[in-house]
């Protein structure tokens, strides 16, 4: 049988053993985010018969994002886009857009993009490459990304926020919308502007207690 000194050693290493696993599991655990659908918005332009670039949004996004701005690599990101909501200014077109010759939203009612890689440019830039699902097609799309912040949020319920910028150009052809060639052209510029927050308990991390002199106001 082994002596006190002997078992308090072999103690000592099974419980580093027993925390082995755990200290593994929290380097690689990534933060969790939800994107936030009232403060993410997807805009697009495309040519209007040459004379101008007609500009819509679409609002309502959600989606997860996985992020450690430290590490970009390991990034990762799933958004669902709400086509129906599409909206360039004006019922009629509208309804011409989202018709079945075009997007069909009743047909396909959401566009979706998961990410499959994100290649660092900087510490505040990387290039972001995913499937785009769009119309019943899916294509390898690259968006150009800015980290615009990761803090804390300034209004209740004070939570840990990411805010992104992203850019691309698709062409509509590529996703089988090839109606209208001599009206509405085939490039179509993306901007994206959006916002996730923690998808954690708020005691999870020290960045989301408020400051103990704040009041509570509808978060804008």
């Amino acid at each position: 049988m082994p002596g006190p000194i002997a078992r308090r050693l072999l103690m000592r290493s099974l419980c580093l053993l027993a925390l082995l696993p755990a200290t593994s599991y929290a380097r690689d655990a990534l933060a969790e985010y939800r994107l936030d659908p009232v403060h993410t918005r997807v805009m697009f332009a495309i040519s209007h018969a040459g004379f101008s670039n007609a500009l819509g949004t679409v609002s309502g996004s959600t989606g997860t994002l996985a992020f450690d701005p430290d590490d970009w690599t390991r990034a990762r990101v799933d958004v669902r886009v709400p086509i129906a909501r599409a909206d360039l200014g004006d019922a009629d077109w509208n309804k011409a857009t989202l018709a079945k010759s075009l997007l069909d939203a009743e047909g396909h009612p959401e566009a979706r993009f998961v990410s499959t890689r994100v290649e660092p440019v900087d510490a505040t830039h990387a290039r972001v490459v995913g499937d785009l699902s769009l119309r019943g097609v899916t294509r390898e799309v690259v968006l150009d990304v800015t980290l615009n912040a990761a803090k804390r949020h300034p209004m209740p319920p004070f939570r840990r926020t990411v805010g992104f910028s992203a850019t691309t150009t698709l062409s509509r052809a590529d996703f089988g919308i090839t109606a209208w060639k001599s009206v509405i052209g085939d490039a179509v510029e993306l901007r994206i502007e959006a916002e996730a927050t923690y998808d954690g308990k708020a005691g999870d991390d020290a960045t989301d207690t408020p400051p103990s002199s704040s009041t509570a106001e509808p978060t804008p």
